[in-house]
């Protein structure tokens, strides 16, 4: 959905996963909110949290830039021409002191990482060039000291209505660049002479490789980001379209990016032209929020209907346990009629949907209604099983969702049920009005509220499936309107991912 990045690169990265945001380089038309089915708004608490990984992913960047062969001369008093060249440069050690962030309202997120200490190590190679040839005859290895300034200013950019970033406008400020030959730190002739030789073509050099490095991370990181938010919101034949709807918003405080939000399965698309999304609707006191629009939740809905999946089979202890909640005569009477004397472990129920559910968002709650059908069948040593039960129930339920201990819970706060057919071996007339009466209650009291859990319990699995139990969500709010519902967190995120992604790619 939305994705994002580190705000240096780390931040960069989470605030693509999270943000998932593009510049006005794609045509939305004049009305592009209209289209809007999910959006993701991430604040600039979150982002200062994000920058805290900086370091990591500028470490991958340095240590992965491919540093050219420098060579050189120079013509000198005394030598004639010096020629030099410096090989197998690549990074030993590094270390950054701190960055800063900064989102402006210019489509951009500034960063600025001060003081990163760099050590560079390699061979040199000098001598003297001659008129009609060139002598090579000594060998050294170096190292090179350098303190650095690194200011990034990455747009994000569309392309095909996906984001696109561009971290090309970078800038490296050296403090200091000190060249050491064979471990000897102490100044010589020799060290002097090549230091003021090499040191502009190196800072050039290494500017150039760096910032091309940190783009190249910048562009792996996107691709980590949209194909892991395309996995994430996509199971089997159903799949959610996180195209960008519209054009992103960068405030001072926030970053946010809207997404159309329709419902993909198989071959066909739902379509939505009428949101009623608005930025106000959104504030600034979480560090992520989500926008969902009851078109996209109705829409999966009737994708998971579709796709056969809102169907639960219950048996054994389960269904004994549903049904003798309370030890009553007339319950223990009813259920004799039903089940015939036969065990729960050779009987299941089955409940499924007839019809595609309607989902209705509400201050109160996600109201759902549907019409469902309940048979329980008793298995018979040998043979057939035996339908002695089958009844279709319209039901309306609101449900109030809470998310705790990496859980997605559903609550049902208020239900009612219509009994539109009712067919019972036990009761062939349909006469008997204590059967439909136990029933109606069991339904009521125990067969809404394990419907929802098992719903819940399956989209628990579902999300960690895809990895959402790998973050530390903190003190998350699911709050239902009229037309929408907005997820509001905090977040901690689990830098392995990312440095294990890094470790693989780079």
């Amino acid at each position: 959905m939305c994705w994002a990045g580190r705000m240096t690169l780390g931040t960069f990265s989470i605030l693509l996963m999270f943000v998932h945001a593009a510049a006005a380089a794609c045509d939305f038309g004049p009305f592009p909110y209209r289209a809007t089915g999910i959006v993701c708004r991430m604040t600039k608490p979150a982002a200062l949290l994000l920058n805290q990984e900086t370091a990591q992913v500028i470490q991958a960047a340095f240590r992965n830039a491919k540093f050219p062969n420098i060579t050189g001369e120079r013509s000198m008093r005394l030598l004639g021409r010096v020629a030099y060249g410096l090989s197998n440069i690549q990074v030993n050690d590094l270390s950054i002191e701190r960055s800063e962030v900064e989102l402006k309202e210019d489509n951009a997120i500034h960063i600025s990482i001060k003081n990163v200490t760099a050590f560079f190590k390699g061979t040199l190679t000098y001598g003297y060039a001659g008129a009609w040839f060139l002598q090579l005859f000594h060998s050294v290895d170096f190292e090179i000291e350098s303190s650095i300034d690194l200011q990034l200013n990455i747009n994000l950019m569309c392309q095909k209505h996906q984001v696109a970033p561009d971290a090309s406008d970078c800038y490296l400020t050296f403090h200091k660049l000190t060249l050491h030959l064979q471990g000897d730190k102490q100044p010589g002739w020799l060290k002097q002479l090549f230091t003021d030789f090499i040191s502009f073509t190196l800072k050039l050099v290494l500017k150039r490789e760096v910032c091309k490095e940190i783009n190249a991370v910048a562009q792996t990181l996107t691709n980590f980001v949209l194909d892991l938010a395309a996995k994430f919101v996509r199971d089997k034949d159903i799949m959610v379209d996180i195209s960008l709807a519209s054009d992103p918003v960068i405030k001072t405080n926030y970053i946010e990016s809207h997404h159309t939000g329709l419902v993909l399965y198989k071959n066909t698309s739902s379509v939505l032209s009428d949101s009623v999304f608005s930025p106000s609707l959104l504030t600034e006191s979480r560090m992520l929020y989500f926008w969902l629009s009851e078109h996209s939740l109705s829409s999966l809905a009737a994708a998971a209907f579709l796709d056969g999946r809102l169907v639960l089979h219950l048996r054994g202890e389960k269904l004994q346990e549903l049904l003798e909640m309370e030890d009553t005569e007339v319950q223990k009477k009813a259920l004799q009629r039903i089940f015939q004397g036969t065990s729960y472990n050779d009987s299941v129920a089955k409940v499924w949907s007839l019809t595609q559910p309607q989902i209705s968002l509400q201050p109160e709650g996600t109201v759902v209604r549907s019409l469902l059908a309940v048979e329980v069948s008793i298995l018979l040593a040998g043979g057939e099983p035996l339908v002695a039960l089958y009844m279709e129930k319209e039901v309306t339920v609101t449900i109030q969702a809470t998310y705790a201990e990496k859980k997605l819970i559903l609550q049902p706060v208020d239900s009612s049920v219509e009994i539109k057919v009712f067919k019972c071996t036990a009761d062939p007339s349909g006469e008997d009005p204590s059967i439909q009466s136990f029933l109606q209650d069991r339904i009521l009291v125990a067969g809404i509220p394990e419907v929802t859990s098992s719903i819940g319990s399956t989209l628990t699995s579902l999300m960690n499936s895809k990895g959402l139990d790998l973050f530390d969500i903190i003190n998350p709010e699911i709050i239902t309107r009229k037309g929408y519902a907005i997820v509001q967190l905090d977040f901690g995120f689990p830098s392995h991912v990312l440095l294990n992604f890094l470790e693989k790619s780079l």
